[in-house]
């Protein structure tokens, strides 16, 4: 048996058992056989099932101050700590931009004008070929076409898949049903309820995996003292004051507002964060309860955590929820959760357990509800005891790092 002239290791080595000729390796040779050798120990050590690397391209149009941007920076930032080549392609300046500047992700700058633009489809053709991306994972409406639009115009080859984290407003029916199940490899959604919104607007089961958003256990340090002491005077809150919060972008807190006059005898005050000072002043007004709502503002990411040490009770009073990241924060800080009993919401809030839920429109269900949680010791234990559990448990960024990492990687396989 001999080896003669072996090309993947290019050196003249002659083995010979009869004889024991050989040819002395030169430096080279000896170099290729060190790397060789570095190589098949490095993969002899590999985990058994462990996940291979992979490409991803993150798309997104929007990027503002909201749970959906906060979501999709813990997934990218998430993934490329564990060793995944991660882009995100947004608008420079954009929220989502400034919050990925000291993290793993490599930021791209892009524009999307419009559905379909030509500019963010050469933009995406660009990246994929450069960068040699496997996945582009795409989180809204201009970016959703523009992906499927520029795999098909150039012929990229690597999966599409998209994102959806809302109620759809419309799904614009047939025609675009085929487009964006013919033009995609998957669909995620991010709970359970809207997977079936989907499919009752024609999308098929199949087509679409459910991964639930997850917040990372150590962005919930406990409240600062000091901050929630300044707070409470900013506001002129006092220590009998209950507060009530509401930390969310303009939805339908009006609810949030009728409320207050059935719960006047509580000494509750309300705190808006996340929206204009005055966006509910002249209804206040009309219902005399000017002088006990209150607003924060528009406030960054982690600001907003800060005022969970102010309240009493977290509501979120919304029907257009995917998932519902601002109930999995305050359960985290052992604030008890009132929420609209609708879409992505329910797959978090468990009535009786872990928050409690209300009708949409039903100002007295909410009212009731609240006052369950101001007024019952043990009720708020129970809630606040099972809620730090789902946080901390059950929706936790390291289960989504998991459901994605599989999920890519069975895509990859296809």
């Amino acid at each position: 048996m001999c080896l003669d002239e072996c090309p993947f290791l290019g050196g003249d080595i002659r083995w010979r058992f009869s004889g024991c000729y050989r040819q002395p390796p030169t430096v080279l040779v000896v170099f290729r056989y060190f790397l060789i050798f570095g190589f098949f120990v490095q993969t002899c050590q590999k985990p058994c099932g462990a996940i291979p690397f992979m490409r991803i391209l993150f798309l997104t149009y929007q990027g503002h101050v909201e749970g959906s941007t906060n979501s999709i920076a813990f997934l990218a930032d998430g993934l490329a700590r564990r060793g995944h080549d991660i882009f995100v392609g947004c608008p420079k300046g954009r929220h989502l931009w400034r919050i990925l500047e000291r993290s793993h992700v490599k930021r791209l700058p892009m524009v999307f004008p419009r559905k379909g633009s030509m500019t963010t489809m050469r933009l995406i053709r660009d990246a994929v070929r450069a960068y040699g991306i496997q996945i582009i994972n795409a989180q809204a409406s201009h970016d959703r076409y523009a992906s499927i639009l520029a795999r098909r115009l150039y012929r990229l080859r690597c999966k599409v898949v998209h994102t959806r984290r809302q109620f759809p407003r419309s799904i614009g029916g047939p025609l675009q049903n085929w487009f964006y199940v013919h033009g995609t490899d998957r669909i995620v959604v991010i709970s359970h309820s809207l997977k079936r919104i989907f499919v009752e607007r024609g999308i098929p089961s199949k087509h679409m995996t459910v991964i639930h958003n997850g917040t990372p256990r150590d962005r919930y340090k406990p409240p600062d003292p000091e901050v929630v002491t300044s707070l409470r005077a900013r506001f002129g809150f006092s220590p009998e004051d209950r507060v009530v919060g509401c930390v969310s972008r303009l939805k339908n807190q009006d609810q949030l507002v009728r409320a207050m006059p059935l719960l006047e005898d509580l000494r509750v005050k309300l705190l808006f964060v996340g929206i204009e000072p005055g966006t509910f002043g002249e209804l206040a007004r009309e219902l005399g309860v000017e002088d006990r709502v209150y607003y924060a503002g528009l406030v960054g990411n982690r600001e907003a955590l800060d005022y969970y040490g102010l309240f009493s009770a977290s509501v979120l009073a919304s029907t257009m929820e995917g998932f519902g990241l601002v109930l999995v924060e305050a359960m985290a800080y052992d604030v008890p959760v009132v929420a609209t009993k609708a879409q992505g919401i329910v797959d978090v809030v468990r009535d009786g357990e872990n928050g409690l839920l209300f009708e949409d429109g039903d100002v007295g269900g909410l009212a009731r509800g609240l006052r369950r949680i101001l007024t019952d010791t043990d009720l708020r234990r129970h809630l606040c005891l099972n809620g730090r559990t789902s946080a901390f448990e059950e929706f936790t960024l390291e289960k989504t790092l998991d459901n994605y990492e599989s999920f890519f990687k069975e895509l990859t396989r296809e």
